[in-house]
């Protein structure tokens, strides 16, 4: 679900992960129609990032 929001909304992904800073910046970036594919690439790559830096909490939390 995520990943569609990052495709057709890339600003509101970065509110969903905790980044509304970087979402103001993507929203900006997003305005212009030239840059809505990097806001785009940039969305779901934010949106890999977390996925990946859940994991690893994840990961570290049930060792200890």
């Amino acid at each position: 679900m995520r990943l569609l929001l990052a495709i057709f909304l890339p600003f509101a992904v970065f509110f969903t992960i905790g980044r509304p800073i970087a979402g103001i910046i993507c929203l900006i970036l997003q305005i212009t129609l030239i840059g809505w594919i990097p806001a785009a690439i940039w969305a779901t790559y934010a949106l890999s990032q977390y996925k990946t830096d859940q994991k690893i909490k994840n990961t570290l939390s049930s060792r200890t």
